[in-house]
């Protein structure tokens, strides 16, 4: 059997219950399912694109073999994205140096600076700047990038932008030091996904807690920066379509959050994508509309450098795996999407 194949338990084997069952009780039992302990981290201010602050974590272990460097989704922060600091042990164990940080307007990263949200349109370049200066503090090549749902997105972006940045010689990395990338879930058509997403009763109650999260996050960045985001702005924003609307579009020049989309989205930059690329999607994905996933696959076919993984369960950023899967897959513990992209790193 491949090594790729995904058994879910037959409990979990519904898109939403796989997405709710990770949120809610996965994510308080983590540390029980492995061995290894958190790395020994050092903080770090990174400079990203236009010179806004990033904060990250790095550690790197003796003889490392690569370096993997992430981010997470839409909201939280270092402090809480338990699925993140699973990879860092895992990688760490597996012999990568490691580097988590907290994108724009998350974070830590919240309080050094004011600026909001691209959607990949700096954040993939911050990557690449994280990485450079990675290389500064001792973190050897390969470069691997990573990220999960609207991370996914930003990692993906960070090919693009390395593909950029290091043929016009912006950064003191070269091209052959970026290894490539590696997403679970990424977001790809924000448009499509949030008109599919509010449509649904359970998917509207998703959008809405998001939102929610969101409104938090701005407020954090009025308290720390005062002036300069609108209160009132951050009173409005009551959708993820509304906090781009009131918050994001303006300072970034776009007339339309539907403008905003279209440049940022994940699915229309594939086919510029030179480095090796692997993405694990979920058909049952509560999050996407199924509709993206004949354009995704179309894509990926186009373009050799992309290994797409599209399997019919996992939910969004779940893909726990059963007992069975885990023995056929000779995992140590029930991470599959984290298990195949380190496998995958290394080979």
């Amino acid at each position: 059997m491949s090594n790729f194949a995904y058994i879910p338990p037959w409990w979990l084997k519904n898109g939403s219950l796989m997405t709710v069952y990770t949120a809610l009780f996965a994510s308080q039992q983590w540390e029980k399912t492995t061995v290894h302990p958190e790395p020994p981290y050092q903080e770090k201010v990174f400079t990203g694109a236009k010179g806004v602050p990033i904060f990250g974590i790095f550690a790197i272990p003796n003889n490392p073999r690569g370096t993997i460097i992430g981010t997470y989704g839409i909201t939280g922060s270092l402090d809480n994205q338990w699925f993140l600091r699973l990879l860092g042990r895992k990688a760490f164990a597996q012999g990568y140096a490691v580097v988590l940080f907290d994108w724009r307007a998350h974070g830590k990263t919240a309080l050094l600076s004011p600026t909001l949200t691209s959607d990949g349109l700096f954040e993939g370049e911050d990557f690449v700047r994280i990485a450079a200066q990675s290389k500064a503090l001792g973190c050897p090549a390969n470069f691997w990038f990573t990220g999960f749902s609207l991370g996914g997105q930003l990692t993906l972006w960070a090919v693009k932008a390395a593909q950029e940045l290091t043929s016009n010689q912006e950064i003191e990395l070269d091209i052959a030091e970026i290894g490539g990338a590696a997403v679970i879930c990424p977001s790809l058509d924000s448009v499509r996904s949030l008109n599919y997403l509010v449509k649904d009763p359970w998917g509207k109650y998703l959008e809405g807690a998001i939102a929610k999260e969101l409104k938090k996050l701005a407020l954090k960045i009025y308290h720390a920066h005062p002036g300069e985001i609108d209160l009132a702005a951050i009173e409005r924003a009551t959708s993820i379509w509304g906090f781009d609307q009131e918050l994001v579009i303006e300072r970034l020049g776009f007339p339309t959050v539907e403008a905003y989309y279209e440049a940022s989205s994940g699915l229309h930059i594939l086919p510029h994508l030179k480095k090796p690329t692997l993405i694990i999607y979920a058909a049952d994905d509560p999050m996407f509309d199924p509709a993206i996933i004949p354009d995704l696959q179309a894509s990926c076919r186009a373009n050799p450098h992309i290994d797409l993984v599209l399997t019919d369960y996992g939910g969004h950023v779940g893909y726990i795996n059963s007992q069975e899967g885990q023995q056929l897959a000779f995992d140590p513990d029930p991470w599959w999407a984290w298990n195949r992209i380190l496998d995958w790193c290394d080979k």
